[in-house]
């Protein structure tokens, strides 16, 4: 059908839509990859070169095709079922995900993202990048419009692609699993191909193009697993929320009943839930010593809540604790299923904005943000450790969780303990490793504060109660400190020039790779 028939005002707004619509379509696609990779390959600085690398290059050669073609082609049917396409290769992303990742894991992780990015983004970006130039192909129809009528299509795409971002950035990722947002993207792919055929062309056959969701609708869904050593997996819970998936999954076996919070598949802290104790070591050294550094304290901020071990160990030591984390479902987790309650408050915020905005003080301030993927680089530097330090009472002692190397590739670890140098008097090094059973890489517990060395007062031996797995190693070691040899290199960190997650990327492609080698793929998956 010549171009010059659909230029009725009802078919120039379906182009208008056209343009809005794929715009957006291209933003939901980009911003949701990283929810349907970040299992595998976690949300660092990596991952999302390759979302934006993946997605430009698509689009670009998407552009360069598109114009091509439509130079050749330029009747809109031949637009609208390139865009049918896309929908159904958009739909197939849940379907393929598993084989794609299981697939490109080996090529490592920097590598593996880029791959997967591109086999399971790259063919709809490329061919929504075909909307564009055949769009100005046929509205532009007089040259003497050309001008306006291109800049005018590649605005409302921008505005399309503006309100796609808001939209999952804000909506969509609350209201909606990752499987259902690729379902929506590609069923609006496709109605937005049906629906010329059906109104300009006639084509009502074209209607079976709308069946393709529910035949190619099979989402990933991972609810219980039996292991090879009898251990069953179940997963509890699970949400998507703005910061990352998450999961609550218990491991049963019949010496164990375990239960795990994980955020992208990254393990935030675990329970045994027959003694309500931590799982994890590090737990009881962030209890501990600040503690027996500061008996009796009755103020404690924690910032990172976790399943709330910390806090609520120093509340039933008569420390009122307020918790901060910036997502609120983390909390409302750690209540639901790890018996969390605080007698202080519970504020959804940002670490550091409630640090730069609040003037109470408190004898414990206890920082446990990093989450493997990304260095809380935010929170340490030098600007940030000094509004920290004024939240200290007379006496209080800071402290923060950190993985870290403390022997080869130590840069930025010496890096964080020069910087808290530079704002309190002491600063204290204690890994919850042995420097020579180990290869100096794991959970180091720093604990900083001002004025004379102070050694550990020990109180009431009752309250220091340890899971019984942990205890001959915490008891060994608890006081173990450690000092960066004369002369190892470091840098002041500061909000100016902070290069953490950069130099320390090594670091966390080896933590994503240790939860690849030992946690079930089906898990991370579903």
């Amino acid at each position: 059908m010549p171009v010059q028939q659909h230029q009725s005002k009802g078919f120039m707004f379906y182009i208008l839509l056209t343009a809005v619509l794929c715009g957006a379509l291209i933003m939901v696609i980009e911003v949701m990859g990283s929810r349907v990779i970040g299992p595998f390959f976690g949300v660092s600085l990596f991952v999302w070169t390759s979302l934006i690398t993946v997605a430009l290059v698509a689009l670009a050669l998407g552009y360069a095709v598109g114009g091509y073609f439509s130079d050749r082609f330029g009747e809109p049917k031949y637009l609208y079922i390139i865009i049918c396409i896309a929908g159904t290769l958009t739909l197939l992303v849940p379907v393929l995900q598993s084989p794609v990742l299981k697939l490109t894991v080996p090529m490592g992780l920097r590598g593996g993202a880029f791959a997967s990015t591109f086999v399971l983004f790259g063919p709809a970006l490329f061919l929504l990048g075909w909307v564009s130039p055949f769009l100005v192909k046929i509205a532009a129809y007089q040259m003497k419009n050309l001008g306006r009528v291109v800049g005018g299509l590649y605005a409302l795409s921008t505005i399309g692609s503006t309100i796609g971002t808001v939209l999952t950035g804000f909506v969509l990722v609350a209201f909606f699993g990752v499987d259902r947002i690729f379902l929506i993207t590609g069923m609006l792919l496709i109605t937005l191909s049906v629906g010329y055929f059906l109104f300009f062309e006639r084509r009502w056959w074209a209607a079976i193009a709308l069946l393709l969701p529910f035949a190619l609708y099979h989402p990933s869904v991972f609810e219980n697993k039996i292991l090879a050593d009898g251990t069953e997996l179940s997963k509890v819970y699970s949400s998507e929320s703005y910061y990352g998936s998450l999961k609550v999954v218990d491991s049963v076996s019949p010496e164990k009943h375990s239960r795990y919070m994980m955020i992208d598949s990254m393990v935030q802290g675990g329970m045994d839930m027959n003694n309500g104790l931590s799982i994890y070591m590090y737990n009881y050294y962030l209890q501990f010593i600040p503690y027996m550094l500061n008996p009796g304290g009755d103020q404690c901020l924690v910032i990172g809540l976790g399943i709330g071990m910390v806090p609520r160990w120093y509340e039933e030591q008569g420390a009122v604790c307020d918790v901060i984390d910036i997502d609120p479902d983390v909390i409302t987790i750690a209540q639901d299923y790890f018996n969390f309650k605080n007698k202080g408050e519970a504020i959804t915020e940002d670490g550091r904005y409630f640090i730069a905005t609040t003037e109470k003080q408190y004898d414990y301030l206890i920082l446990d943000v990093f989450n493997g993927d990304i260095t809380p680089s935010h929170l340490l530097s030098l600007e940030a450790l000094q509004m920290q330090q004024k939240r200290l009472a007379p006496g209080g002692v800071f402290a923060a969780n950190l993985i870290g190397s403390l022997v080869e590739n130590n840069f930025m670890t010496a890096s964080i303990i020069r910087t808290m140098e530079a704002v309190f008097d002491q600063v204290e090094i204690y890994p919850i490793f042995k420097i020579e059973e180990t290869s100096g890489i794991g959970n180091i517990i720093v604990v900083a504060y001002q004025g004379e060395p102070r050694k550990f007062q020990q109180t009431d031996r009752d309250i220091y109660t340890i899971h019984p797995f942990f205890e001959q190693k915490v008891k060994s070691n608890l006081g173990a400190r450690y000092y960066f040899p004369p002369g190892t290199k470091t840098m002041l960190l500061t909000d100016n020039y902070n290069p953490v997650d950069f130099y320390d990327h090594w670091l966390r492609e080896l933590i994503r790779q240790n939860i690849l080698d030992t946690i079930d793929w089906d898990l991370l998956i579903g």
